[in-house]
């Protein structure tokens, strides 16, 4: 009996053993959860250049006090996540009918995202209507229109409109092509833009009011204040101090452009300067939202007729590079090809027939107006201009194609 005792007792402890056993081993087979990358769409199309996870600082630039409140930002602030994906959008070719055009390929970093085309080409044999406008300092205009002709009421509503332009990117929905509908379906197919839009906006829908909040953010993000005019403002009280760092030809030319001048009743200069400043005000030299035309009213290609619309200009910042060499022909129209000639057209205004909206300050008593600057004038009023063109900008890596 007492064997029998013993014998039952090794069983049981026997059993709890096993038990215990076993369930050790359960627990260690048991197979940690697989952690999915939600950015691999990403890293495989870009690499390094766009990490979610340590993106470039778009939201916290700074900008020198004396630019004051100039800011068209109005309520779509800039974040590191929405300028991120409109730098993408901005530079994909896929947004064009063909995947040939972006809007990177009219407005290049290496030109102040200017083309030193006249006119930049489109899809399909097109080439835009105008030529292709500097972004520099977009954000820092008091004008909030965009456009040459200032047909866009903000720059959000201006992002997609080259896109639905038959000749520019193609979506137009006109002679058989598709409309911006399917530019949305083609989009939301793409791999990194799943992953993109979930991470910005935490679902993967493409719309098109969501793509004009992200690339208005990074055209606002383009800035340039790294300019021998910036180190010389900084320093001293006002514009019309004279600059320590300035040559005395730069400081005259400056002189020149802020000092408004004096006519005669036939529309000459008999005193002042060349009065630039009353539509290109500094210290940013954005255009003053309240001007007529230049006097230059052609179209693209020469002889097509006249444009008396176009009213709005970029910044004065960047028209040349780091070296004094134009970022491109200037004017809507890109026939003057140097500052030399953007200053001798206003040096003499000639208003042409047809021309009801020349700017009035550009016809003193009704004529058009004759500044009469010596060629020292014209040469001091181009060197003035060249200081105010960074270098950062043609070379920041989070300004560039991640392509």
């Amino acid at each position: 009996m007492q064997q029998k005792k013993i014998i039952i007792i090794s069983m049981l402890l026997l059993a709890v053993f096993a038990f215990q056993f076993c369930s050790k081993s359960d627990t260690a087979i048991v197979t940690p959860p697989v952690v999915v990358d939600p950015y691999t769409a990403i890293k495989a199309a870009f690499g390094t250049k766009i990490d979610p996870t340590n993106l470039a600082n778009y939201a916290g630039q700074t900008r020198p006090a004396y630019i004051g409140g100039k800011d068209n930002t109005g309520g779509n602030n800039i974040t590191n996540a929405k300028a991120t994906l409109g730098r993408v959008l901005f530079y994909d070719k896929n947004l064009s009918i063909d995947n040939s055009i972006s809007c990177g390929s009219c407005h290049k970093q290496q030109f102040a995202f200017s083309d030193t085309a006249i006119a930049s080409k489109g899809v399909a044999g097109g080439v835009t209507a105008r030529h292709s406008m500097r972004l520099v300092n977009s954000r820092y205009a008091v004008e909030t229109k965009f456009f040459w002709d200032e047909r866009a009421a903000t720059l959000e509503i201006q992002t997609t409109k080259p896109i639905q332009d038959h000749a520019e990117m193609g979506f137009s929905g006109t002679g058989g092509r598709p409309g911006l509908a399917n530019l949305l379906t083609k989009l939301q197919a793409i791999g990194y833009y799943n992953e993109l839009f979930k991470f910005v906006y935490g679902d993967i829908t493409v719309t098109e009011a969501r793509m004009q909040e992200c690339m208005a953010q990074f055209v606002r993000s383009i800035q340039s204040f790294d300019s021998k005019y910036d180190a010389g403002r900084a320093v001293v009280p006002n514009d019309g101090a004279p600059f320590p760092n300035f040559t005395p030809q730069e400081n005259n030319g400056k002189q020149i452009f802020l000092t408004p001048p004096v006519f005669d009743a036939g529309g000459n200069r008999i005193g002042g300067g060349a009065g630039c400043n009353g539509c290109h005000n500094a210290p940013e030299f954005d255009i003053d939202p309240n001007t007529g035309n230049n006097g230059i009213i052609g179209r693209i290609p020469p002889g097509a007729g006249i444009d008396i619309t176009v009213t709005r200009a970029p910044s004065l910042r960047d028209a040349t590079n780091g070296l004094g060499i134009e970022n491109g022909p200037l004017m809507h129209t890109g026939n003057l090809p140097l500052l030399q000639n953007a200053v001798g057209h206003y040096n003499t205004i000639n208003i042409a027939p047809g021309n009801t909206n020349l700017d009035p300050r550009l016809r003193p008593g009704g004529v058009g107006q004759k500044l009469n600057l010596t060629g020292a004038e014209q040469s001091a009023l181009v060197a003035f201009i060249k200081t105010l063109s960074g270098n950062n900008v043609y070379t920041d890596v989070k300004w560039s194609s991640p392509f």
